[in-house]
């Protein structure tokens, strides 16, 4: 879908139904109160004011220079845009268009690089879009997947669900519960920036429906022996792995696409399991 067929979907939403609701949210969101958006922004307090009781009506300029400050995602900048009643300002294009070709290489490489591990990338809501020979292998590994099928039988689909879904990778996920919180947590951002009936609420109304996944976020990890990150121990037949993850994004981009994007890499946390990877490759 295009950028602007998706914000005008936002736009008609009442979460986002004018300019000066979408401020008042991204501001409370960011815990700014108008005196700090006003210092860090140079804007007068009151012209803010004015700004979200609809008594004043912002320019482009302000209207981005107002993302820039609250580190608005560059969709939602879009939604903030078509509702003052401007055309977006920032593209979204397919990882395919030649445009996109350096960036593409980029994630080739990185991918590449982190072999024998395995890396993958994912939109917003987690939807598969690359991945490297580890990850295909792993998932197919989890999933019983026949060799053969892969990787078409994963294109485009959504990593949460496969690893969530109890006839998923989560039967062989031995702290399914722990990571479970951790995973929804991207995809509630997300529907907090949408608001309801968005995509990304929907998604989450989802996940949060599997058995299991609403009893499993109300039980925090409070122990204190706990590791510096979560870690993601899989038991298949006689081969256990101990993994955690990284998530990176790409820096300073300009287009909805490349912003959204999500670079995950696998890392081994005990020797047995990078020897395993090694062995594997």
């Amino acid at each position: 879908m295009s950028a602007t067929g998706t914000s005008s979907a936002a736009v008609r939403d009442p979460y986002f139904r004018d300019f000066a609701a979408a401020l008042r949210y991204w501001r409370t969101k960011r815990g700014y109160s108008q005196l700090r958006l006003s210092t860090e922004g140079k804007i007068s307090q009151r012209h803010i004011s004015f700004l979200e009781s609809g008594r004043s009506q912002p320019s482009k300029e302000i209207i981005l220079k107002l993302g820039m400050v609250l580190d608005i995602p560059l969709r939602q900048r879009n939604v903030m845009l078509l509702a003052a009643g401007y055309a977006p300002a920032y593209q979204e294009r397919s990882l395919s268009d030649p445009e996109l070709h350096a960036v593409r290489q980029a994630l080739d490489f990185m991918l590449a690089q982190h072999a024998p591990f395995p890396a993958l990338v994912v939109d917003r809501l987690w939807n598969l879009v690359m991945a490297n020979p580890p990850a295909v292998e792993m998932m197919v590994w989890l999933l019983d997947v026949p060799a053969s099928q892969a990787p078409a039988a994963f294109e485009g689909a959504n990593v949460l669900k496969l690893m969530l879904d109890p006839a998923g990778a989560r039967r062989h996920i031995c702290n399914w519960q722990a990571v479970c919180g951790d995973l929804l947590h991207w995809i509630q951002r997300e529907a907090l920036g949408d608001g309801p009936d968005s995509e990304a609420a929907r998604l989450l109304e989802e996940l949060v429906a599997l058995p299991g996944i609403d009893a499993a976020t109300r039980t925090p990890n409070l122990d204190t022996r706990a590791l510096p990150f979560l870690p993601v121990h899989i038991r298949k037949g006689d081969v256990e792995l101990s993994l955690f993850t990284t998530i990176a994004t790409l820096g300073t981009p300009h287009d909805v696409t490349v912003h959204e994007l999500r670079i995950e890499s696998f890392f081994p946390a005990d020797d047995t399991t990078r020897a395993w990877f090694y062995r594997s490759a």
